[in-house]
């Protein structure tokens, strides 16, 4: 009865080269060739992946940014602007407590277009931008001023208040009929200065100045 498993093939056996060399068995024959064809490319290979890897770029930034500065307190643009506005003139905002510290009062909310010399003359007398001299004339004393004003305009009524008082002391001379103008001023300035509104910036006999006290 044949046998029904299957056998197992016999081995192949190369022939035997010349010499009389044992044979070897053919995929033992192909082993030793591969292993001696594949160490120069995986040398090759290992050597082309090595050199494909390098170290990465360090790059070095010698200035920070504005965000940095300014967290590590540098505001470049803050301080030009103070530097600029440290050297324009601008008025100085004060309280008023501070103003009438001053001598300076309150504006009056009140329409300034029936404003006569006299109540601007008034005014500057408080503020001692103008002073009644002792000779019964108005005299510049801006240099005393307290609080800000417009001189020219106040040379100007200064000018004109003088000549008004002036062509009046002629008058009361002309009405007197005797005496000389100069009489009739210095009278005239011993009435008026009585009449002069209080805290107002007087010349006395002397020559001094001193606020006029009620």
């Amino acid at each position: 009865m044949p046998n029904s498993c299957p056998t197992r093939p016999a081995p192949f056996f190369a022939p035997a080269p010349p010499g009389g060399s044992k044979p070897a068995a053919g995929p033992a024959l192909a082993r030793p060739g591969r292993a001696r064809l594949n160490r120069p490319l995986i040398g090759f290979w290992l050597f082309a992946t090595l050199a494909c890897i390098k170290a990465p770029e360090i790059v070095m930034v010698d200035r920070a940014t504005a965000l940095e500065q300014q967290a590590g307190g540098s505001f470049e643009d803050l301080e030009l602007k103070l530097a600029r506005a440290a050297i324009v003139p601008r008025p100085v905002p004060l309280t008023p407590e501070q103003l009438e510290a001053l001598g300076i009062g309150p504006v009056a909310l009140v329409d300034r277009t029936d404003v006569t010399d006299a109540d601007r003359v008034d005014d500057l007398l408080r503020q001692r931008c103008i002073g009644e001299g002792r000779d019964g004339l108005l005299i510049d004393t801006h240099h005393a001023c307290r609080g800000a004003t417009d001189r020219a305009a106040d040379v100007i009524l200064i000018e004109r208040v003088n000549h008004a008082r002036v062509q009046l002391w002629k008058w009361m001379c002309a009405e007197r009929k005797e005496g000389s103008p100069e009489t009739a001023q210095r009278i005239w300035q011993q009435i008026h200065v009585r009449g002069v509104i209080c805290g107002a910036w007087i010349q006395d006999a002397d020559g001094t100045w001193s606020e006029k006290k009620c």
